[in-house]
């Protein structure tokens, strides 16, 4: 427990340094991609969304908004009907390579979130809470990626990613984030365990299927 605690002191100071540098690194990026937003469609650069934090306090994660300013709110991509409609040019480009998620890092400067850790629930998603609580998963700082991201993302069902994130608790070190970070940029390259529009809705409809048998 001693261990597990001095090491969570010091990947807050490694979540720091590294996501300060990060910014400064990537500060022409976040130039180029804020005017591709700006030309592309109409509404603010970054889209803000209320999401549970460490001990289930709520905070505001932050994206590079991809979607059109008449995206229902609070609902996963992969659930809504004509995903497809709702995302925007540039948005199809950054979620496809993940840079819309690169606004996290000031999300981890401040200590909402980590670099590795369980990706942060939705407000409303009970049902992925509550399984969360089972492995204590709800108890630690929810991360830019995570040990279920690399294991399948949005293609697991929420008692399978839960128990992800719960192994994910019981690892926690430092060879355990090194080898997931790592893993996460191989999946971004590959474009693995994404799963929006049509495809989302595609799953879906296995899913209900499956549940009537």
């Amino acid at each position: 427990m001693k261990e597990k605690n001095f090491y969570l002191g010091v990947k807050r100071v490694v979540d720091f340094v590294l996501s300060l540098i990060g910014l400064i690194i990537l500060s022409p990026v976040f130039l180029i991609i804020i005017i591709a937003i700006k030309i592309d469609s109409k509404g603010p650069i970054l889209f803000k969304q209320k999401r549970v934090g460490k001990n289930k306090k709520y905070f505001n994660i932050l994206k590079f908004r991809t979607m059109k300013i008449d995206t229902p709110k609070d609902t996963p991509t992969h659930l809504l009907k004509n995903a497809d409609s709702y995302i925007t040019k540039v948005g199809k480009f950054l979620r496809k390579t993940s840079l819309d998620e690169l606004p996290q890092i000031i999300n981890i400067l401040k200590g909402e979130m980590s670099i590795v850790g369980p990706r942060p629930a939705l407000w409303n998603q009970d049902d992925l809470i509550a399984e969360r609580d089972k492995y204590h998963a709800n108890d630690v700082v929810p991360g830019l990626t995570g040990w279920a991201q690399v294991n399948g993302r949005d293609e697991l069902a929420i008692p399978v990613k839960a128990k992800f994130d719960g192994e994910y608790v019981e690892k926690m070190s430092l060879g355990f984030d090194i080898k997931i970070f790592f893993k996460t940029i191989i999946n971004v390259f590959k474009h693995d365990g994404v799963v929006e529009g049509t495809q989302g809705e595609n799953k879906e409809k296995i899913e209900s299927e499956q549940e009537k048998k």
